[in-house]
């Protein structure tokens, strides 16, 4: 399934640490059949109905009693695996997963580029979180890092996204090659799926994209405001990297950090970690950041043509670029 439907993911699994790898692939699978239930169900109504069994289903996963379905078996081993290590998955970001997937069932606008970032936040940059745990690690610096980069790849996706939303197939089919694996909604009827304040800036009618698709007014400057926020999360996101290195502050405060989940108490084992250290031991979540940036490069190179067909496929130098950035440590 990894294979298929979510490429990217499946390249970078070697660079995460092998106690975390299951976890990982079922994290990666979860999200995949989250992403894919607005795509496979004809209504928003049923696809809630299968977003509620996801939620009954993760829930008798992580108490060790999950329903014969394979992604919750998945899931319950690597709970079970997390525990063995001394760490455990928060079942309130599996639920934040799934509520926001349903909270775009129907493709409802994004009101403002922030909107965007939430969405990011709750999606992308969570699952960085949960695979975190799964190292496992507790780390306030790792997940501010996660949040940047899980936020340029959520943005990324929903602009990788948007020539599906805006002229959707047939119900019940999953395109392949998810370089951020199917943010499609369950509606049938096409959607422009850029946020209210970029597109009136921009000048772009909705109906003037379904009509003259690429040559829309305005498009290409409102996909390059948005492209331009995800880049600004990598850059950010590297640059924090490089002040823990120096053993400086990261440079500003992580805004999520007075959410309950990410209050995490001394280590009452062992040494302390440095934050350069804990860094280090997360660099391989880090590496989605790779595969964002290849593709904003070959967004900037189409000169912002969302509709360009080569953005749907994934890059061929991934595995090579990925290589690079593990063996030199930058992203």
């Amino acid at each position: 399934m990894l294979r298929k439907s979510d490429t990217p993911s499946s390249l970078l699994l070697p660079y995460i640490p092998t106690q975390a790898r299951d976890a990982y692939i079922a994290l990666r699978a979860f999200n995949i059949e989250l992403a894919r239930t607005a795509d496979t169900t004809s209504t928003p109504t049923i696809g809630a109905m299968r977003l509620q069994f996801h939620r009954d289903a993760v829930t008798k996963a992580l108490a060790g009693q999950p329903p014969k379905q394979p992604i919750a078996v998945l899931l319950a081993k690597a709970a079970g695996d997390i525990s063995d290590n001394g760490g455990k998955w928060s079942k309130s970001w599996f639920l934040r997963l799934v509520d926001t997937r349903e909270k775009y069932l129907s493709n409802p606008p994004y009101p403002s580029i922030s909107a965007v970032e939430s969405y990011a936040e709750n999606t992308y940059s969570t699952l960085m979180y949960l695979t975190l745990q799964s190292l496992p690690m507790a780390s306030l610096t790792a997940d501010h890092v996660a949040s940047h980069i899980g936020k340029a790849t959520g943005i990324a996706a929903v602009l990788r996204g948007l020539p599906l939303l805006a002229f959707p197939g047939p119900a019940n089919k999953h395109s392949n090659q998810g370089q951020f694996a199917g943010d499609v909604g369950a509606s049938r009827q096409g959607a422009v799926m850029l946020p209210l304040d970029v597109m009136a800036e921009a000048g772009v009618r909705e109906e003037d994209v379904f009509r003259n698709g690429a040559d829309a007014h305005g498009l290409r400057d409102a996909v390059f405001t948005v492209a331009t926020r995800a880049n600004d999360h990598l850059i950010t996101a590297r640059q924090m990297l490089t002040n823990i290195r120096k053993g400086e502050d990261a440079g500003h405060e992580f805004e999520h950090q007075d959410e309950e989940e990410h209050m995490y108490s001394p280590s009452k084992t062992g040494k302390p970690e440095t934050q350069a250290q804990e860094i280090e031991r997360a660099f391989g979540v880090f590496m989605p950041a790779v595969a964002t940036q290849l593709w904003l490069d070959r967004l900037q190179k189409a000169d912002f043509d969302i509709f360009n067909p080569k953005l749907r496929v994934t890059d061929w130098r991934l595995p090579f670029r990925a290589f690079w950035a593990w063996n030199r440590r930058k992203l």
